[in-house]
């Protein structure tokens, strides 16, 4: 399971895309990870001041990553949804753990966004897909 998440933050570096390959009737889906800074504003008389955020790998799992992946860039502000959850791994024989997002959603914030183009879709009047799989919940 994992704890409700939701925060702000900016992508730390680059977005890393895999793709894994579907199996039977099954379409390809992947996995997007962001290193995101959670930053803690708070306000103060000399404006809004950071009191202490956290960094956070944030992955997002669907069928549509790959168009995604494009779309983040490091340095871009994001709000980011989803489940908040404790990762382990092995390294060096040591077992290391980090907290992690499992993203149901994650919006960019139009900080610095000079321009946003909109291409046209086959179903111009469908709402756009989740990026969440009903096969993965």
């Amino acid at each position: 399971m994992g704890t409700r998440f939701f925060g702000e933050g900016n992508i730390g570096s680059d977005p890393v895309l895999k793709m894994f390959l579907g199996n039977g009737n099954q379409a390809p889906r992947g996995v997007l990870r962001l290193n995101v800074r959670f930053d803690n504003l708070v306000p103060s008389d000399n404006g809004m001041v950071d009191r202490g955020g956290f960094w956070a790998n944030v992955e997002i799992w669907g069928r549509y990553v790959e168009q995604w992946a494009s779309l983040y860039q490091r340095g871009q502000r994001v709000l980011v949804s989803g489940r908040m959850v404790e990762d382990s791994w092995e390294k060096d024989g040591e077992t290391q753990t980090a907290f992690k997002v499992m993203a149901d959603r994650v919006g960019i914030l139009p900080f610095r966004v000079s321009q946003v183009i909109m291409e046209a879709g086959p179903n111009q009047g469908s709402p756009p897909p989740s990026n969440m799989d009903s096969s993965l919940s």
